[in-house]
């Protein structure tokens, strides 16, 4: 009988064959305006954008956050990048017995500091002890809802002034050829800084995870306008989302290895432990996909908040093959597949 693997929880393709087939197949289908089915980052039900996210991270505290911050920031972020902005926050925490008391504290402290800190309270929320060993020390789940952003509106109208917006919302389903492919900073920090400190590797000293709410950012870059799809990078990396809008948007994308930012630590780490920097989990990046007449404008934007400043333009949406290409640094072409899961367990 099959069983439950790592990878079918790990952000991939064998997850989303694993919860076409064994999770969202059993669910009754409903109307909605972005439903469970297109698989986005959240769901938007009469302009009500909701989302829930789990968080199994080990160790819970790591360099440059803890589960309590990740909790928040990526919450906060999977409403943020449709479009919408987030209002409330639902926390429910299950603790080991046994679990020290001041490590509690230590991450609703880190938990308040992050909302706050965002702009989005935590309003609800549930509590429980189990035994020993029946969870490794905390499991955090988080939900959030929001409403449609003050900006998007006028954002979408931009956009629609240089070609046809079909969305209303910013879907994985809406990019088009052409369209512009932003990151809006380094890659692959989260994922190696946390790896790095759980194994005691040492590439924690140069890097530190970037986890970080993106809600602030991602309002400036709607100002500006002309941006038709966000997604914020997690598990299977920037090179799962590519794959996911060009599976999604039908579309094939151009991409310019040079261009992504990178941290030389990162690459190191990836080529010493023969991991992809592009299939490695983030938690404070966003992708974004915005016409061309205005990436310039965006990418401004994004890079006047802190969150950005390291934004980069990393390639193109094109028509043809639903496949990603990337340019390599020495001229080359080749196939950036989606991984098959994140190459670091419990990052997130």
């Amino acid at each position: 009988m099959p069983k439950v693997l790592m990878n079918h929880g790990a952000g991939g393709e064998l997850m989303q064959e694993f919860l076409s087939k064994h999770v969202t197949s059993h669910f009754p289908k409903m109307e909605a305006d972005v439903p469970l089915d297109s698989m986005d980052d959240s769901a938007v039900v009469d302009d009500v954008v909701f989302t829930i996210d789990g968080h199994t991270v080990k160790p819970l505290f790591f360099p440059g956050g803890d589960i309590g911050k990740i909790s928040v920031a990526g919450t906060v972020n999977d409403i943020s990048v449709m479009g919408a902005s987030p209002i409330a926050l639902g926390c429910s925490v299950i603790i080991e017995e046994g679990l020290d008391i001041e490590v509690v504290d230590k991450v609703m402290e880190s938990m308040g500091r992050t909302a706050a800190g965002c702009g989005v309270p935590i309003a609800t929320g549930d509590t429980k002890v189990v035994e020993a060993g029946a969870v490794d020390q905390m499991v955090m789940s988080t939900s959030a809802v929001g409403k449609r952003s003050p900006y998007l509106d006028s954002n979408l109208a931009k956009a629609a002034e240089y070609r046809p917006v079909e969305n209303r919302w910013c879907t994985d389903s809406s990019v088009r050829p052409g369209d512009v492919i932003i990151a809006s900073g380094y890659m692959g920090d989260h994922g190696i800084a946390l790896l790095s400190f759980r194994e005691g590797y040492g590439f924690e000293s140069e890097v530190q995870s970037d986890v970080a709410p993106l809600n602030k950012m991602i309002a400036e870059g709607l100002k500006a306008g002309g941006i038709v799809a966000m997604k914020d990078p997690t598990r299977g990396g920037i090179a799962n989302t590519l794959n996911e809008w060009c599976s999604k948007s039908h579309i094939g994308m151009e991409i310019d290895y040079a261009s992504i930012p990178l941290r030389e630590g990162v690459v190191s780490a990836c080529d010493l432990l023969g991991i992809d920097p592009l299939s490695i989990g983030n938690e404070g990046k966003a992708i974004v996909a915005v016409v061309p007449e205005m990436a310039e404008e965006v990418l401004k934007a994004l890079r006047r908040t802190p969150e950005g400043k390291d934004a980069a333009i990393i390639g193109k949406a094109v028509s043809g093959v639903e496949r990603v290409v990337l340019r390599t640094e020495v001229g080359g072409k080749r196939i950036l597949e989606a991984p098959a899961g994140d190459p670091v367990p419990r990052i997130c």
